[in-house]
C-alpha cells in the first residue's frame, strides 16, 4: 500500500480513478501505423514497484483467496476466454481505481455477499 500512496501521492491529482491504471503503465501499448492498429503488451511507463505489486495483489486474490467476490468472478471469466496471464494484469488495472477510490473517499472496501453468477 505504501508503493501505491507514493506513486499516486496526491489522490486529487487524478480526475478520474480509472486514469490510475494507466499512469501505472497497465493498459496495452498502441501500435498504429498506416492501416494497422494493434494494442499490445502494457506499456510499462510509470512506477515499476508499484505496477508489480498491484501484479502481486491480482495473483493473490486470483489464487490465494478463497472468499467468493464479483472481482475475482469477472478476473476468472478473463481467464477462461482469454488466459491467466491476461487476467492478473486486467485484475491489476482494475484494482488500482478501486483503490484510489477507497482512498478518495476513506470508505472501507466491501465484499459483495454473493458471487455475480448466483
Amino acid at each position: 500500500m505504501l508503493a501505491y500512496v507514493s506513486t499516486v501521492e496526491d489522490p486529487a491529482r487524478f480526475a478520474r480513478s480509472r486514469s490510475v491504471g494507466a499512469h501505472m503503465g497497465l493498459t496495452p501499448r498502441q501500435y498504429q501505423s498506416g492501416e494497422v492498429d494493434r494494442s499490445g503488451k502494457i506499456s510499462r511507463c510509470g512506477d515499476t514497484l508499484a505496477r508489480t505489486l498491484m501484479y502481486e495483489a491480482a495473483v493473490v486474490i486470483l489464487t490465494r483467496v478463497k472468499r467468493a467476490s464479483r472481482l475475482k468472478d469477472w478476473a476468472q471469466a478473463i481467464a477462461k476466454r482469454s488466459g491467466p496471464g491476461k487476467a492478473r494484469v486486467a485484475l491489476a488495472r482494475k484494482l488500482s481505481p478501486i483503490l484510489h477510490s477507497i482512498w478518495r473517499s476513506g470508505e472501507p472496501f466491501r465484499w459483495s455477499e454473493q458471487p455475480a453468477g448466483t
